[in-house]
């Protein structure tokens, strides 16, 4: 399934790296990844502030990176490196620059602010890490018209909790749901958090499938090498497109032109996934312009 967000893009694979690391920085513009995460925040030590603010600088400002999405992660915005993280972020006039540890819909107002009197046209993107955010979830994902995606945290989620990160994530699948609806509700895109195991293979594609599965959009990722499992696991196969278009053509038959439900291949069909294919084949144009 793929769901269409106003200013919809694949992001299959968000791949964060540390602001402070220009080596890193430098190889992102070959990777396979559809969006790229500078990171100001956990990756970067009370040290190396000013080195990553300057790496931002001389890399990511005017920086080639081809088709991926650009986004960058301030420190939290009631943090005292906040108000410089973000300055250096639109001096990069990134797509977008991701809040963490949102937690109410008045960070976002006020990061709007910023962004408006500063004429910035930048997205904000806001990670859900907290049962404060949780539980505000809806206003949260209502609160700027700017916000464009919503990331989940679940390290910091288990942190907040308690819960126990076990695999399969059983206990935090509600609170994924809660989100991507809260998400889908408001026209916005939203990605699964981090597999910290990034040698695990095995159970990287399990949770990527599942990812999927519960309606993510795509996974934020902590090494490249997980790059080429989120994108197989987020997009559609051949035999999806296929059924898209024979679901399209069956409808289209001058015989069915009238008709709410159809017989395909053994299954009944309804408008209701007529509408599907449509979106899925126009996301599959979409992804070619």
């Amino acid at each position: 399934m793929v769901f269409l967000t106003p200013d919809w893009r694949q992001r299959r694979s968000a791949l964060f790296m540390p602001a402070s690391n220009a080596r890193a920085i430098a190889k992102a513009r070959v990777l396979a990844a559809d969006t790229l995460i500078f990171d100001l925040e956990d990756s970067v030590g009370p040290g190396e502030r000013e080195a990553a603010h300057d790496n931002l600088r001389a890399w990511v400002a005017g920086g080639d990176f081809g088709h991926r999405e650009r986004v960058i992660r301030t420190s939290a915005a009631d943090s005292e490196s906040f108000v410089g993280d973000l300055a250096v972020a639109l001096e990069c006039a990134p797509d977008a620059v991701l809040l963490p540890k949102v937690e109410d819909a008045r960070t976002l107002a006020l990061a709007t602010v910023h962004l408006d009197r500063a004429g910035s046209p930048v997205k904000l993107w806001a990670m859900i890490e907290s049962p404060r955010a949780l539980l505000a979830i809806a206003g949260i994902a209502d609160a700027s018209p700017r916000l464009a995606c919503l990331v989940v945290g679940p390290n910091d989620m288990a942190r907040t909790t308690g819960v126990a990160m076990r695999p399969g994530r059983a206990a935090m699948i509600p609170w994924f749901m809660t989100i991507i609806a809260a998400a889908r509700a408001n026209g916005l895109a939203v990605l699964d958090g981090v597999y910290n195991a990034f040698r695990d293979t095995e159970g990287f594609a399990a949770e990527c499938a599942q990812a999927a599965e519960l309606g993510f959009d795509g996974k934020t990722l902590i090494h490249p090498s997980q790059i080429d499992a989120a994108n197989a696991a987020f997009t559609p196969s051949e035999a999806e497109y296929d059924r898209a278009r024979r679901i399209v053509a069956a409808f289209a038959d001058p015989a069915n032109l009238g008709r709410g439900a159809i017989s395909l291949d053994g299954e009944m069909v309804e408008r209701l996934h007529l509408d599907s294919a449509r979106i899925l084949l126009e996301s599959r144009e979409m992804k070619t312009t």
